[in-house]
């Protein structure tokens, strides 16, 4: 993925690593509280949540997608390192990923947002924020 230019190499930086977490968990927070009346803008920040989880792993190993790679690649290159045991519990930000994409790029006809799709979610991106502040002690930086 550095190769490709998908990734590049930055300064590694824990609490950059743990600033990303701490904004993962107050979006979700702030998602919880606007899921009924703003159930598009809950997802996105429930999805943002899950994306800067999976960042700060990066970020802490001195790692970051580059706009070539974009958000595909810091999925990617976490499930690469996490994978077996914990990509089950990865999994979820991919499918998140492409559905948060047809809130910002809406078709004709695709499924409306409801807050019982970002209620579903929350555990999903709870177990991955969980995983990243975890693992920040056992990855080393690149």
């Amino acid at each position: 993925m550095l190769t490709r230019g998908e990734l590049e190499k930055v300064a590694a930086s824990r609490s950059q690593a743990e600033e990303l977490l701490d904004q993962a968990g107050r979006h979700v927070a702030t998602a919880r509280l606007a899921l009924e009346q703003d159930s598009i803008g809950a997802y996105q920040l429930l999805y943002d949540a899950a994306r800067k989880s999976l960042c700060a792993i990066l970020e802490n190993q001195g790692l970051r997608a580059s706009s070539r790679g974009g958000h595909i690649a810091v999925y990617e290159a976490v499930v690469a390192q996490l994978d077996p045991p914990l990509g089950k519990s990865l999994r979820p930000f991919d499918r998140m990923r492409r559905r948060r994409n047809e809130a910002e790029y809406p078709r004709p006809g695709a499924p409306r947002f409801t807050a019982d799709d970002v209620r579903a979610d929350i555990p999903k991106v709870e177990a991955i924020l969980a995983i990243a502040a975890t693992v920040l002690d056992e990855m080393q930086p690149f």
